[in-house]
This record gives structure tokens, sequence and C-alpha cells, in this order.
């Protein structure tokens, strides 16, 4: 099913999902980064449980909706893995995310919950993610670019 061929019923519960998971982040503390801050300096430990909790419920119900249906509900399509290999990309982009994450103690779902609960100064932190984002594309683009010449972009 393309994006042009999902109704407003998907749309809807896809905003459904992101309230709940915004006020959940917002309960749990996590929309806070002096909270996540505190979490990664081992300071305070209590968002492990929310992170483990939130882990233990998508997988029960990842693994009740495969037991009881063949198809995703919203969008016809078979379950199954999406498996992504483990390279370079991958291990860069998750020691990138996580000197981000580090330096400013919110990661990018949490930073948009953290202006529904009045944390505008994180406005910054967000437009630092779209101009890390935007450099990537470039960078991609030229990468792939360099590739079909046969150039060396890196």
């Amino acid at each position: 099913m393309s994006d042009d061929e999902r109704g407003l019923g998907f749309m809807l519960v896809v905003i459904a999902g992101g309230l709940i998971f915004g006020f959940g982040l917002a309960v749990s503390n996590m929309a806070r980064p002096e909270v996540v801050l505190d979490f990664l300096q081992f300071d305070d430990l209590g968002l492990v449980f929310v992170m483990g909790g939130a882990a233990v419920v998508t997988g029960t119900v990842f693994a009740l909706a495969e037991a009881f249906g063949d198809r995703a509900p919203l969008t016809g399509r078979d379950y199954g893995r999406r498996l992504k290999s483990f390279d370079k990309n991958v291990v860069v982009g998750g020691v990138v995310f996580g000197a981000g994450w580090g330096i400013s103690g919110i990661c990018p779902g949490a930073a948009y919950a953290s202006l529904g609960v009045g944390n505008y100064p994180i406005l910054i932190a967000i437009g630092g993610m779209f101009v890390g984002a935007y450099l990537q594309g470039l960078w991609r683009a030229r990468r792939t670019e360099s590739a079909a010449t046969g150039t060396s972009a890196d």
C-alpha cells in the first residue's frame, strides 16, 4: 500500500499513536533533558524502567499481532521482519546519535514532546537536528554521485 492509498483512518491512528507517545514521554519525564542527562550519567536509572516497560509492551503487541493475524490491519501488508545490514553506516550513525543525545540530553521524539511541556529552548536542539539531517542528506547525495562517476567523495 503506497502512502497515497492510506486513508483517513490510517492517519487518525498515526496521530493517536503520536499523542499517546508524546503523553507517555511527558509523564515519564523523558521530555526533560535534565532527567535524561541524569540517566545517561547513571544518577537516575528510572528511565531504564520506562524504556524496559515500553520494550515489553511493544514486544507483546508484535507477538500477539503475528499470532492472531497474518496481515497488518491498517496497511494490509504481511507481517515480517525488516532486516537491515549491520554496516559502517549503522555504527557511525549510532555514535553520532549517541553524541547528540549526550550533549543535548534529548532524542528526536522526546524533543518534540519537550515542546509540549513548555521547554521552548529545545528549539535550538531541534534546529540542530534538522541541520544535521540536511547535511547528512547532502553528504549522501555527494557520495552517491561520486560512486556513479567512479570518484571518491570521502
